[in-house]
């Protein structure tokens, strides 16, 4: 699985978990509705500054957010 979908996973998982809608994430972390849509489906690669701004709005770290992303592009998920 792809670093990016990963992310969106987790992405995904906690925003539920927060029980916030996408719509609300999105305009908590300050991005569009359909940005933060192609975020958890793992059709965007989101900057450092975007991943801050979710981790922010969901009450996370960062870290827990890309859990599960390999150290290297070569090692097994």
């Amino acid at each position: 699985m792809e670093a990016k979908a990963i992310f969106g996973e987790n992405v995904r998982r906690a925003r539920k978990a927060a029980g916030l809608s996408q719509e609300q994430l999105a305009e908590d972390a300050g991005v569009g509705r359909s940005y933060m849509s192609d975020i958890e489906c793992g059709r965007r690669n989101p900057s450092i500054e975007i991943v801050g701004r979710i981790a922010l709005a969901l009450n996370v770290s960062a870290a827990r957010l890309v859990d599960g992303i390999p150290d290297r592009l070569n090692d097994p998920v």
